[in-house]
């Protein structure tokens, strides 16, 4: 089999490795020329533990090779991004490109996935764009949906280990597409159609957001009370049907800051509580911002000189190179903007450099400054002493104390 993933990003690139490791003859498709210059050179364009190793093998044994076009395969994965238009409205113009640009090449017996986080519906409508185009193929190819889970920094495993949710718009599509997941994936393939499909992975993250969103405004009700949130979630989960999140300075990533909007974009009478988690995890981004800059104010009149700030991390979550969305980015940029003359040391060390930001040693950056925002809970902060001369804002529980 011959597969062509088209999108070579933070899931389609590790994807298409992954099938390439367990044979499938793969071409990755990336209309980035520098993405598939470096793909054919072994590099990966990002940083995923124990990624790179694995692309430079199946590049050099010829499974996998990258093109800025697709070519005649035997299964076609679109794996592009879908972002966002107006007020949070989905754009899958994306996907219907990367759609048509595989049209010409479909044959019969064909297998075409989207992997795409999509609005309810993405499956059926590529499907009817197809038939449109070659109404030949219609009823003769195996069309499917088949949403990705995995976390940053633990790729590999997730990939190979991690159950799927498989949707065709037929059940003989379903047939042909858990076929070929059944390559590579150990965990359990679980059939359904591709409503249900799309609609289980906007489920699942916008799941988590509401959950995140209740320890955020815990966190903040805390702040107000006077009471360490760390302490009282750990207490509160000691209840055998409690398990309750760690709060966070707001939410980010491709996956748990966007899903939800697909969800009440698409049902906005109905979907109140997840809109109302997404308003909450957006609204803490802006609470740290404001907590930050009383800091600066209050700084300035107990010692009557400006502080040394220090923005500590950028990415998401912890231990990656992942900035998209991420509320980090957010805080780092308003307080530069509005820092009342603080002098602002921003720090992510895990990105080489910042288009926007000239990026601080984070140990250098902690010496030096006198308040201090914990924004991701790298490793590499958490081997940082407490110290009580320095305003500490731990807006992701580094100390927890």
């Amino acid at each position: 089999m011959k597969a062509c993933f088209i999108g070579l990003g933070y899931i389609g690139l590790p994807t298409a490795i992954i099938a390439a490791k367990h044979g499938v003859d793969i071409l990755g498709v990336d209309i980035n020329p520098q993405i598939v210059e470096m793909t054919n050179a072994g590099q990966l364009h990002f940083i995923e533990p124990g990624m790179e190793d694995m692309l430079k093998e199946v590049v050099k044994n010829g499974k996998l090779r990258a093109a800025t076009k697709p070519e005649v395969c035997d299964a076609y994965f679109v794996v592009v991004p879908t972002p966002f238009k107006g007020n949070h409205e989905p754009d899958v113009s994306y996907v219907e490109a990367a759609t048509r640009s595989a049209l010409p090449l479909l044959k019969e017996g064909d297998l075409f996935v989207i992997e795409s986080t999509s609005p309810v519906g993405t499956t059926e409508a590529m499907a009817a764009i197809i038939y449109a185009e070659r109404p030949e193929l219609k009823g003769k190819l195996h069309i499917a949906y088949c949403p990705e889970r995995v976390l940053p920094g633990n790729v590999i495993y997730e990939l190979v280990h991690n159950d799927r949710v498989i949707g065709g718009i037929d059940e003989a599509s379903t047939d042909k597409a858990m076929e070929f997941y059944a390559h590579f994936v150990t965990g359990k393939l679980h059939r359904t159609n591709s409503r249900t499909a799309e609609m289980c992975k906007l489920t699942e993250n916008s799941s988590r957001d509401v959950q995140i969103a209740f320890a955020n405004e815990l966190s903040m009700i805390c702040d107000k009370a006077g009471i360490n949130v760390w302490h009282l979630i750990e207490l509160a989960n000691k209840h055998p049907r409690v398990n309750i999140l760690q709060p966070g300075c707001g939410v980010g990533g491709h996956c748990i800051a966007v899903d939800p909007y697909f969800i009440t974009a698409a049902f906005p009478e109905q979907a109140k509580i997840i809109a109302a988690a997404r308003s909450i995890n957006n609204y803490k981004a802006d609470w740290c911002v404001e907590k930050v800059k009383n800091a600066i104010l209050k700084f300035e009149l107990d010692h009557g000189r400006k502080p040394v700030v220090a923005m500590m991390g950028l990415a998401f979550k912890p231990n990656i190179d992942d900035l998209r969305e991420s509320p980090a980015v957010k805080i780092a940029e308003e307080v530069v903007a509005d820092c009342h003359g603080a002098a602002v040391l921003v720090v992510e060390p895990n990105v080489a450099e910042h288009k926007e930001f000239k990026l601080t040693d984070y140990s250098e950056a902690y010496k030096q400054a006198d308040i201090v925002a914990m924004l991701t809970a790298h490793n590499q902060f958490k081997t940082l002493p407490y110290d009580e001369s320095k305003d500490i804002l731990d807006f992701c529980g580094i100390y927890k104390k």
